[in-house]
């Protein structure tokens, strides 16, 4: 038998360490902190006291202890609906129901704990409005309901984020909501908007070339949560000197939900311009944003996930269509012009002078090269028509390939003119999927997929 062995440089097996100690790091700014401190009814700290953070909607429950000051750390929370319950021994149990955690929330929870049988409970509701006493960051939070029920023109988040103090909003009303091609002029105190960051799932979606914009633009639909942190925010979130936007993506629940939208623009609903008054058409404007999405627990019965506290998935599609009309109110030429008859023109037409054109060029292409019967140069053209042959034919070409647009109205004084212009469609299909699974109470894995088609 023959011994195979194979080497391996250091400075490999030093790159791997760097990728293997960069992945808990990826999603950072995504998930949520509890934090407190257990003391007895005389004020002291509890040290050893069980505390256990269960989530509602994913029944999954993360256990730790109090340090030797009485204090304890959860981190990494995901997103949602918890109860927090501290058990020590010769004490009522003591609970926190109904505390809501949010995208990059950091959360006090304190207990005092009261002597008696652990089989008595204290249970306290959590408050619906909470002073944020841990951190001095100033921060904007949009929650789901608010996501979906907002009315806001486009459906974007650029806009989203413009709700927050201190921004301030360049946005043109009709941009679509694309990353490519979207408006993406929002500031903040006083930074340019290519200061700002967008991130989601606690990654960056930040198109490094597009002036402060995101590489992918996700469905409002899809989020879970937003939160636009503009000041005195944690280290954690140093990669922009201006706004950090923080997203993230819906996920499953031990609940098998859905649901599906349509949201309509149409220039049909809206008031005329004041200054396009009837019976002058109107700019083409059509935005249709609609889809569905799909979430709940990967389960197979008794064969797999039969508690649904393993696996779950969320999948969103939506399609995005946008017509934005242009308006063009021009005078154009009458066709009839096009081949030199402009008698129906009140304004004279006068052949060039001898000074102006010489007769073998104003001529070259007239039989003879002589001018026509009745033209004398420095007249008018007789009927105020000019002949075919002192037309360039590379004019003649032009004008037959429709360089001017026809016209489809008349203005007060009679003369043809165009109104319309170049409809701009512009249509983005998106699809975004997520995956959760818990391998234990502290140990928890996602990934998503995000395709989008411009």
């Amino acid at each position: 038998m023959v011994a195979l062995t194979k080497t391996y440089h250091p400075r490999y097996l030093l790159v791997l360490v760097v990728l293997l100690a960069g992945l808990p790091f990826r999603a950072f700014a995504q998930d949520a902190t509890v934090v407190g401190t257990v003391t007895d009814q005389s004020g002291s700290v509890m040290a050893n006291v069980k505390i256990t953070i269960t989530n509602a909607e994913t029944s999954l429950a993360r256990t730790i202890t109090t340090n030797d000051s009485g204090q304890y750390v959860a981190v990494d929370l995901r997103i949602g609906h918890y109860s927090v319950k501290a058990e020590a021994s010769g004490f009522k149990v003591a609970e926190q129901k109904g505390l809501v955690l949010n995208v990059g929330d950091r959360r006090r929870v304190d207990f005092q704990m009261a002597l008696g049988a652990a089989q008595e409970t204290v249970t306290v509701e959590a408050n619906v409005v909470h002073v944020q006493a841990d951190s001095g960051e100033a921060s904007n939070l949009i929650t789901g309901q608010q996501l979906s029920q907002l009315s806001v023109n486009g459906r974007g988040i650029y806009q989203l984020a413009a709700l927050t103090p201190g921004g301030s909003s360049q946005i043109n009303a009709l941009a679509p909501n694309v990353p490519v091609g979207g408006d993406a002029g929002v500031e903040f105190n006083g930074m340019r908007q290519n200061h700002n960051i967008y991130l989601l799932d606690g990654g960056e979606d930040d198109d490094r070339g597009g002036a402060g914009g995101m590489s992918i633009a996700p469905s409002l639909d899809a989020i879970a949560e937003f939160r636009a942190l503009t000041s005195n925010y944690s280290a954690d979130y140093g990669l922009s000197s201006g706004g950090t936007m923080t997203m993230v993506l819906k996920s499953g629940t031990t609940q098998l939900h859905g649901s599906a939208w349509e949201f309509v623009r149409n220039d049909a609903l809206d008031a005329r311009n004041f200054f396009n008054q009837s019976p002058q058409k109107v700019a083409e404007l059509r935005q249709n944003m609609f889809g569905f999405n799909v979430a709940g627990p990967v389960t197979f019965g008794k064969l797999y996930n039969p508690n649904r506290t393993k696996t779950f998935f969320f999948y969103n599609m939506e399609w995005r269509r946008y017509v934005n009309g242009g308006l063009t109110n021009q005078t154009v030429p009458d066709p009839a012009s096009y081949g030199g008859d402009f008698s129906t023109n009140s304004t004279v037409i006068n052949v060039p002078t001898a000074a102006q054109v010489t007769p073998s060029v104003l001529f070259a292409n007239c039989p003879g090269g002589a001018a026509p019967a009745g033209v004398v140069q420095g007249s008018a053209f007789p009927g105020n028509k000019i002949p075919s042959c002192m037309i360039a034919p590379n004019a003649t070409a032009l004008l037959s390939a429709g360089i001017f647009p026809k016209s489809n109205a008349l203005d007060a004084n009679g003369r043809p003119t165009f109104i319309g212009g170049n409809n701009s469609p512009t249509n983005l299909k998106e699809e975004i999927a997520r995956i959760d699974h818990n391998f234990t109470s502290k140990f928890s894995v996602f990934g998503h997929y995000v395709a989008e088609q411009v």
